[in-house]
């Protein structure tokens, strides 16, 4: 599984965290979406429970599997603020 990076970027006239193209919440100051980041980087690597899952493809197809709890994705947060 690919690391998730959680980057501290300006956004909509204050501070978000973006993870790929996704941005979190607005926050009015940068120190708060830096705390934001860190918790929501710490929280996605918490194992939580093996469940059935079901999903349809583009395709139309349904699919069963079963998904580990325990299979949780490396993150890190960064912040760069020259960038």
């Amino acid at each position: 599984m690919a690391k998730l990076t959680y980057r501290i970027v300006e956004h909509d006239g204050g501070w978000a965290y973006k993870v790929g193209d996704t941005y979190s919440e607005t926050f009015p100051s940068h120190s708060d979406a830096l705390q934001a980041a860190r918790i929501a980087s710490s929280e996605q690597q918490i194992a939580g429970q093996t469940d059935g899952i079901e999903y349809e493809d583009v395709n139309g197809k349904w699919h069963s599997e079963l998904a580990d709890g325990r299979d949780r994705p490396e993150t890190e947060v960064q912040d760069d603020p020259a960038a």
